[in-house]
């Protein structure tokens, strides 16, 4: 195969991130024609086609969704370089990406950003808010300079970690439930109750569910959500039983706007941690940021 110029790749590149010829064409500051050409010349040299297109849509085909994966990381480890080239001289410009959830960024990464913004407020914080899982793809891609994520059990990716807090997780109700506040119950007794948890797609349902599973039990949740937040407000208004990490209802224990129960079997604490992507070179800021945490 004759030598491809990382031009077309580029071209390539965000035409696929966005599946679209014009924004990738206002991203990168050329006609809409010169992209469609770059995409045709790439298509000929790997003697394959890259893109469906329509009138109304532009879809990777087989092999489009292939080379994209190897694309991606290619650029962002590309444009991790340039930014590593950028930060030498004394972190007076450049951008740090991290990624982390919603919750772990209001209950534990706030302080840590203001910290960072003080101290260096020429660099331009980027925060994706996905879940700990979408997070370590992103991280593994590159798309991300490190991940503030809830450790999922028995990891054994080939992302680097370092555990930076524990936390432990309880059963907690609501006023309305207020009668159960001195009774000890056993896991499946609390099945007689509603109970509130987050979605199948996070690291904290993956520990809950394994929890069960390893005594035996199941408890099936009447209502689930995507947010910590609001399971806390449904909680409070007496809709259920919710499992949720001691940290991060505090304020709530303290004041007695739910209560926690007490249950026979002991729940192991999980962990907090900070992960990179050791294939990638860590940007300066990314690497005082981390200092930071750790």
């Amino acid at each position: 195969m004759t030598d491809i110029s990382f031009e077309l790749y580029k071209v390539f590149y965000h035409v696929a991130k966005k599946l679209s010829f014009s924004e990738a064409s206002q991203k990168l500051y050329i006609s809409q024609s010169a992209v469609s050409q770059s995409v045709r010349l790439l298509e000929n040299k790997l003697n394959c086609t890259l893109f469906n297109r329509t009138t109304k849509q532009v879809r990777l085909t087989a092999e489009g969704e292939v080379l994209f994966r190897h694309i991606e990381q290619a650029y962002n480890f590309i444009k991790g370089g340039e930014r590593s080239i950028e930060e030498i001289h004394g972190l007076k410009q450049g951008e740090i990406r991290i990624g982390a959830s919603d919750t772990i960024c209001k209950y534990y990464l706030l302080p840590f950003l203001q910290k960072f913004n003080r101290q260096y407020p020429a660099i331009k914080i980027n925060i994706t808010n996905r879940t700990s899982p979408i997070c370590i793809e992103l991280l593994r891609k590159g798309s991300i300079d490190t991940a503030v994520v809830n450790l999922p059990p028995r990891y054994k990716g080939q992302l680097q970690v370092t555990q930076l807090k524990s936390l432990q997780d309880v059963f907690i109700a609501g006023p309305a439930f207020s009668h159960l506040r001195d009774r000890i119950f056993s896991l499946q007794e609390l099945a007689a109750y509603p109970l509130l948890m987050l979605e199948t797609n996070t690291i904290t349902r993956e520990f809950f569910d394994h929890f069960l599973a390893e005594r035996g039990v199941s408890l099936r949740p009447e209502i689930e959500l995507g947010s910590i937040d609001l399971l806390i407000e449904l909680t409070k208004i007496g809709l259920g039983i919710s499992f949720i990490s001691r940290e991060y209802i505090a304020r709530d224990l303290a004041v007695g706007s739910i209560c926690e129960l007490r249950i026979k079997e002991e729940i192991p604490p999980r962990f907090l941690g900070i992960m990179i992507n050791q294939a990638i070179p860590l940007p300066a800021a990314a690497q005082k940021f981390i200092d930071m945490l750790e």
